[in-house]
């Protein structure tokens, strides 16, 4: 047992225990609501999204046209791994990574940020989506 409070406290001592249970539509939900007329997010209008070009590319460009697949960097060839929870359960879990993912992303498609609209039209998609 004193193992366990001396790695408990260890743990705020360092900044806290890490949110694993964290939801990242949580706060993209609140900042939603906080938007005049905001009746929920699709999983519809975030796939459309998806694959609709902001400009020279849209994220089905790089992450496939089926987020469940791999897809490739268009300019670096680099791999990336499905978006899709059902076939790559670390997918959507951490909130900071898929603000930072959104922040890059979003900018690089429509060089703009996301609205929280967006961004939760787009996870309510990928979380639809079964093997």
């Amino acid at each position: 047992m004193n193992k366990i409070l001396a790695l408990l406290a260890a743990a705020l001592a360092l900044g806290g225990l890490p949110a694993l249970a964290a939801d990242p539509l949580a706060d993209i939900t609140v900042a939603a609501n906080a938007v005049p007329g905001f009746a929920g997010f699709s999983a519809e209008r975030g796939a459309r999204f998806f694959r609709t070009p902001g400009g020279s590319w849209s994220c089905s460009t790089c992450h496939s046209d089926d987020p469940r697949r791999a897809g490739r960097h268009a300019v670096t060839g680099k791999p990336i791994e499905p978006m899709a929870p059902a076939v790559n359960p670390r997918r959507l879990t951490d909130p900071a990574r898929v603000e930072k993912w959104f922040r890059r992303n979003c900018k690089d498609v429509l060089s703009r940020e996301c609205t929280a609209q967006e961004k939760g039209d787009v996870i309510t998609y990928l979380r639809s989506m079964g093997r």
